[in-house]
């Protein structure tokens, strides 16, 4: 039987707007499938190896939150993140969780968090947050969510945009790009959870995390039409007008 090991990082400190559910999609849509699942908690100040997880969540926070990570992540957990990046396992990041996988944040107030730099990209505070629930286009299709967030996020070389925005700010409210995607890693500013309101992207990212420990993976299609009834009852408020 398959299975996959999913590791919750930072689940005490970052969990806004109920980004634990995420990891609860996950688990439920593998359950499902009769794929093993087991489901780890990392909280801040506990180091172990993470050679064995096939899938990392890390959730959102406010600024706050994030610099209590600093000195967790400089013990040497950073640098084993990284190393998962780079080796192609797969992450989702939210917000807060998206920020710090790139190289610095800039509070509106000058004063600046160096983070991981797993991911080619920085972030700069406005005073205005960017707040609503917002729709952008993917490569798995349509993905629905909320955002709440003052940070702009410009991205890098190598790093691609997780999608395109439909309506509302995404990355930074200029460019029109939302989240990043990079090798197995997403990250987005969607909150909500992200993932049970849009079941194809929760899809993508378990099919990249068995393709890559199995080398060859699909997955058997479920009974969507609740998720799909939620999906699309946002999306037709979100775009009605345009």
């Amino acid at each position: 039987m398959m299975e996959l090991q999913i590791c919750h990082l930072y689940p005490d400190v970052l969990n806004l707007y109920g980004d634990r559910g995420n990891v609860l999609c996950m688990q439920k849509r593998l359950t499902w499938r009769g794929i093993g699942c087991t489901v780890t908690e990392l909280p801040l100040g506990e180091r172990r190896p993470l050679g064995k997880y096939d899938i990392f969540f890390i959730g959102g926070g406010q600024d706050f939150e994030q610099s209590l990570l600093l000195d967790d992540l400089r013990g040497g957990k950073g640098a084993d993140i990284k190393s998962a990046v780079a080796d192609g396992k797969a992450f989702l990041c939210v917000c807060g969780g998206y920020q710090l996988m790139g190289h610095s944040y800039e509070t509106h107030t000058g004063e600046r968090f160096d983070f991981l730099g797993a991911l080619d990209f920085e972030t700069v505070g406005a005073a205005e947050r960017m707040i609503g629930n917002f729709a952008f286009e993917t490569e798995f299709g349509s993905v629905v969510g909320f955002e709440n967030h003052s940070g702009r996020t410009r991205l890098g070389e190598g790093v691609q945009p997780l999608g395109r925005v439909i309506r509302g700010y995404g990355n930074n409210g200029a460019d029109g790009t939302e989240g990043a995607r990079y090798l197995n890693t997403f990250c987005t500013y969607s909150h909500g959870p992200v993932l049970p309101k849009n079941p194809a992207f929760c899809d993508g990212i378990l099919l990249a995390a068995l393709q890559r420990k199995y080398g060859s993976a699909s997955l058997d299609p479920l009974d969507d039409m609740s998720e799909q009834a939620a999906h699309e009852s946002v999306l037709r408020r979100l775009t009605a007008g345009i």
